[in-house]
C-alpha cells in the first residue's frame, strides 16, 4: 500500500485524536503506508470509541479504513469468510478404516 496525501492526512488527524483522548501514540507514516498496522489502529480506535464514548474516533477510523481500501488494500475478511476459504483449500479428509481388530 503506497501512501497518498489523503491517507497521511487522515492518519495524522487520527494520531492526534488518539493521543489526546486515549494517550496512545502511533506512527503516522506507518499508518498511512501499512494496511495491517492501519487496520489495527482502526480496531483500537473503534474499541476506545465504544468503551470510552469517544465518538469522534469512529468517524476517523472509518475514514482511515476507507482510505486504505481505496489505495488497493484488500478489505478485511470476516472470520466466516476465512473459515470457508480454509475449508475450500483443505485437502479432503481420508476415511480411516480399522483393519483387523480394535485395540
Amino acid at each position: 500500500m503506497a501512501a497518498s496525501g489523503e491517507a497521511f492526512a487522515i492518519a495524522a488527524h487520527l494520531h492526534v485524536l488518539l493521543r489526546r483522548k486515549t494517550g496512545r501514540v502511533t506512527d503516522t507514516e506507518w499508518m498511512a503506508t501499512n494496511a495491517d498496522y492501519a487496520r489495527e489502529i482502526v480496531r483500537h480506535a473503534r474499541e476506545k470509541a465504544a468503551s470510552d464514548g469517544h465518538t469522534e474516533l469512529l468517524l476517523w477510523a472509518d475514514k482511515l479504513e476507507a482510505a486504505i481500501v481505496g489505495m488497493g488494500a484488500a478489505p478485511r475478511k470476516t472470520m466466516l469468510e476465512v473459515a470457508a476459504q480454509v475449508l475450500r483449500e483443505a485437502p479432503p479428509l481420508e476415511e480411516h478404516r480399522y483393519i483387523g481388530r480394535l485395540r
